[in-house]
């Protein structure tokens, strides 16, 4: 069993600015590791601050002023982390954009966030086209903070000299000392523009305060289980608000480290990065451990006699203790606790970790919060729920009547500030009595545990009027063996699901791909016996390419019909 671990945050619970928080993790962290590229460079907090100091020189040297916007671009990496910090303690705005947007996306966020320079990864340099960005200073790649392209000539000199810059700002070297953050933060001021990669619109600019991200920051280092000297691995995207705050923000206020392994990983190194870094907590989607327990673990606890000896009492603690070895031992073998969050983790999938009484805990959240709403330790989680409001942010249902189901309302100082430059849509989702509407459907239980049902825009309307949430429908398909992606999509009043085969798993059961698609077959009418008339699938349509997805891993529905 996971030790249960309680302790004291390494870090001014009482502090009113983010930013001196960080001034004072930098001074006190001084020698411990801060930031590491998976088998590659590992700094510490002392020259995390020594570059943070050179990217401050760069700024103000491009005509960069406190509360301007600059715009960051490039694959999770060390350098995406200097970059982040330099801009957020300079007191400029971050304005992190996925890398994996296509270069005339990424074109027309940069100007429609009116940033005044752009910092990218290698990747993401040979797409840009300067011309495309009429308002920026100029282009800095963030590999070795070397200029790409200017329409500056302070910035030209400043990047020529920086050197001797640095060296005349610090002429005794750079010390603890130094590090100085005087950047005045107003708790209701924007603090990261963050572009939202939603599965049913455009994207938006989610304008995050000061307030919320304190809020966030705060609660983490007060309940998460994680300490100096300790390590996170890092495989959700910086461009998104979730692996932004606790998978790059959170850490860097307790004296921990973050270990990047750049895009989303293939399963070996994702699992030697885990093997070699040891973490305690692990922050993932529900992707990565549903593929742990749906390759290695369903198929054995499926077994007949395997089944009959998890019914014994006494023998099942027993099986159940080895099996949850196991599963600690693929994530490195040190993990307390496996927090899950971004989406619903599947229910077959949950059903299996309690059985085993295996450490992890749902969380809740958004964009628009900065991102948590609701959370709670491993101990006292309940299954299918994600967790109770965050403390100071309530959340209510907004339904006919009590106790049903409705949509999910938000308030507090986790919410956001607006939609940047789009009051129509900010009108939309924040009410007159400033309820952040969040698109989920859900209910609360007396006990105050939030259980999310589906998104309000992915509901199907049945042909008597009932209402469908697809979703409970693919998690279904998803507990099936050969079921690798699945979209239930409405084609004329009729329920389809778009299937993408694991043919993997299919050739590990001795099946060729024509048995895979009639076990689908077989599959779906099983399935359809278990559901209701009304939301029963009439046919499957097979994919051959996974679908499309969103940093937190959803699929982007609208592009599916």
């Amino acid at each position: 069993m996971a030790r249960l671990i309680y302790r004291t945050p390494d870090c001014d619970m009482n502090a009113t600015s983010v930013i001196k928080m960080y001034e004072d993790s930098f001074r006190r962290h001084w020698s411990n590791i801060a930031l590491s590229d998976f088998r590659g460079e590992r700094i510490t907090y002392g020259e995390l601050a020594k570059r943070v100091a050179r990217v401050h020189i760069l700024l103000e040297g491009a005509g960069v002023k406190r509360g301007d916007k600059v715009a960051l671009c490039g694959k999770n990496c060390l350098a995406w982390g200097v970059s982040f910090f330099g801009v957020y303690t300079y007191g400029a705005i971050p304005v992190p954009i996925l890398n994996d947007f296509k270069p005339a996306n990424i074109h027309t966020l940069v100007n429609h966030s009116e940033a005044k320079l752009l910092m990218v990864g290698d990747v993401v340099l040979s797409g840009m086209v300067f011309d495309e960005m009429p308002d920026i200073a100029g282009i800095i790649l963030q590999n070795d903070m070397s200029l790409k392209a200017s329409r500056s000539e302070s910035l030209t000199k400043t990047m020529e000299t920086l050197d001797e810059l640095f060296d005349k700002k610090y002429p005794n070297g750079f010390t603890k000392d130094d590090i100085k953050y005087d950047a005045e933060e107003d708790t209701n001021a924007l603090a990261v523009l963050n572009y939202t990669s939603g599965t049913t619109s455009d994207p938006k600019g989610v304008m995050i305060p000061y307030r919320a991200m304190l809020v966030n920051l705060k609660f983490a280092c007060g309940v998460l289980p994680l300490t100096k000297d300790e390590t996170v691995v890092s495989i959700l995207p910086m461009a998104h608000m979730f692996g932004l705050a606790f998978q790059l923000m959170f850490e860097l206020l307790l004296g921990a480290s973050v270990c990047y392994l750049g895009k989303m990983p293939s399963p070996k190194i994702l699992f030697d990065a885990f093997a070699e870094e040891k973490p305690t907590l692990v922050i993932t989607v529900p992707l990565v451990i549903e593929k742990v327990i749906k390759q290695k673990i369903q198929p054995v606890m499926e077994k007949p006699m395997m089944k009959v000896l998890m019914a014994i009492p006494g023998i099942n603690r027993i099986i159940g203790g080895k099996i949850r070895s196991k599963i600690i031992d693929a994530f490195g073998g040190k993990m307390d606790c496996l927090i899950v969050g971004g989406a619903a983790l599947n229910a077959e999938v949950e059903k299996i970790l309690r059985k085993i009484h295996f450490p992890y805990t749902v969380g809740y959240g958004s964009t628009e919060c900065a991102p948590l709403i609701s959370y709670i330790d491993w101990e006292k989680y309940k299954a299918g729920s994600c967790g109770v409001a965050v403390p100071g942010c309530p959340v209510e249902v907004f339904s006919t009547a009590p106790g049903e189901m409705g949509e999910l309302l938000v308030k507090g100082d986790n919410v956001m500030l607006g939609y940047y430059k789009n009051p129509n849509a900010t009108r939309d989702v924040i009410d007159p009595e400033g309820w952040f509407h969040t698109g989920d459907m859900g209910t609360i239980d007396k006990q105050g545990y939030i259980y999310i049902k589906g998104r309000c825009k992915n509901m199907i309307l049945g042909p008597s009027g009932q209402n469908i949430y697809p979703e409970e429908i693919e998690d279904m398909y998803m507990n099936q063996p050969m079921v690798s992606e699945v979209l239930i999509v409405d084609r004329e009043r009729k329920l389809v699901a778009l299937v993408l085969p694991d043919y993997e798993a299919g050739k590990a059961a001795g099946l060729n791909e024509q048995q895979v698609l009639a076990r689908l077959e077989e599959d779906r009418k099983k399935i359809n016996d278990m559901l209701p008339a009304y939301s029963q699938v009439s046919k499957l349509e097979i994919r051959t390419e996974p679908f499309e997805r969103t940093p937190k891993r959803s699929i982007r529905r609208f592009l599916y019909k």
